[in-house]
């Protein structure tokens, strides 16, 4: 673990494009190491769809280890739609890290960086600034590899529990209070389906609990297809929205389309000890080795680590760090930058020369 400024950091780069979206996000940290009072110690390991055609595992014990062990976890995009398991589901070694190390919060920012195009009229003059935290270890997730499967019918059971939730609005709520205290709204709406599963009336009502310990934090209870129409509407009345498992995956990449699409989403799924970091695209075996891969949500990605190791550990050295990588990303796109997604000419090598430039 962490001793003073210095950070062990696992690296998971994973299948596809994530090895190459991983090296640009390693570059930033070793720059950011020059100009800080931070160190980083990486240590790679394997994971993801390869490793699996090589061994039958998705990860090796000794990347558990690896992982149990760092101050934090970074993590490239991982499985391919070729390699399946004898169940037909993909190989997730991101979903599994959660279920391992209790990482409950889901968190998926959505700003708009400037210069960045969005499809919604006027976010270029209004902004979106917002953050959708899903519960990543129950809901209808905590069926996978579980569901019942007939020639007649198939069944997956969602699962909501007092001690998740508990732990996950009070990580909400904290949250609404550390953007209100940097000048965000810090406000928090409740998103769920509270009028049609009494899962979701259960969910709901100890969300309202919890509000009665933070009153300082303006609150709202949406349901999920009310908050899918207004985000695609008016995004900058959001600030932070927190939901079960399943509506969150949707609800995220939604709010990523938003900000110019996946490739520009940085996420990180957090728990009580453990933590890890990776961008919200998957593997995209159709553009792999071409260079074409935006790397620039691995690289907010790993500002995101930054943050969360300043507030786990009280280097506020980090937080700042973290900060300058978010400043060298806007400025570069503000300046003309312009992804292949985005219909321009710069691929992986040209975002990240621009951003360590930046730097």
């Amino acid at each position: 673990m962490s001793a003073n400024n210095a950070f062990h950091i696992a690296v998971l780069a994973g299948d596809g494009i994530g090895p190459e979206v991983m090296a640009p996000a390693i570059e930033v940290l070793r720059k950011i190491e020059t100009k800080s009072g931070l160190s980083f110690r990486f240590t790679e390991a394997p994971a993801g769809a390869n490793h699996y055609l090589a061994t039958g595992k998705s990860m090796p014990d000794t990347t558990i280890r690896l992982c149990e062990e760092a101050d934090a976890i970074l993590l490239g995009a991982c499985g391919l739609p070729s390699v399946r398991y004898p169940d037909n589901t993909e190989i997730a070694p991101q979903i599994e890290l959660r279920f391992i190390f209790d990482l409950y919060a889901g968190v998926r920012p959505a700003r708009l960086i400037p210069g960045v195009p969005s499809p919604i009229v006027g976010a270029d003059q209004r902004g979106i600034d917002l953050v959708v935290i899903r519960e990543s270890t129950e809901g209808l997730f905590a069926s996978m590899g579980k569901g019942v499967v007939t020639h007649e019918e198939a069944r997956e059971t969602m699962v909501i529990t007092r001690k998740t939730s508990e732990r996950l609005f009070e990580f909400s709520f904290r949250l609404a209070e550390r953007r209100k205290a940097r000048g965000k709204p810090g406000a928090l709406a409740c998103v769920d389906k509270a009028n049609v599963f009494k899962a979701f009336a259960f969910f709901r009502g100890i969300f309202d609990e919890i509000a009665k310990r933070h009153p300082e934090v303006k609150t709202d209870r949406l349901y999920v297809d009310a908050c899918s129409a207004m985000l695609v509407k008016r995004p900058w009345d959001f600030d932070v929205m927190v939901m079960e498992n399943m509506f969150g995956d949707i609800v995220s990449d939604i709010t990523a389309s938003l900000i110019g699409g996946l490739g520009m989403a940085p996420s990180a799924d957090i728990g009580d000890k453990y933590a890890v970091f990776q961008p919200c695209h998957g593997t995209a075996p159709d553009i792999m080795g071409q260079g074409k891969a935006n790397p620039t949500g691995m690289i907010l990605s790993a500002a995101m680590m930054l943050d969360w190791l300043a507030d786990k550990h009280g280097v506020e050295g980090a937080a700042e760090a973290g900060e300058q990588i978010e400043r060298a990303v806007d400025k570069v796109y503000a300046g003309g930058l312009k992804p292949m997604e985005f219909g321009g000419s710069n691929g992986t090598a040209d975002i990240t020369k621009a951003v360590l430039a930046a730097l």
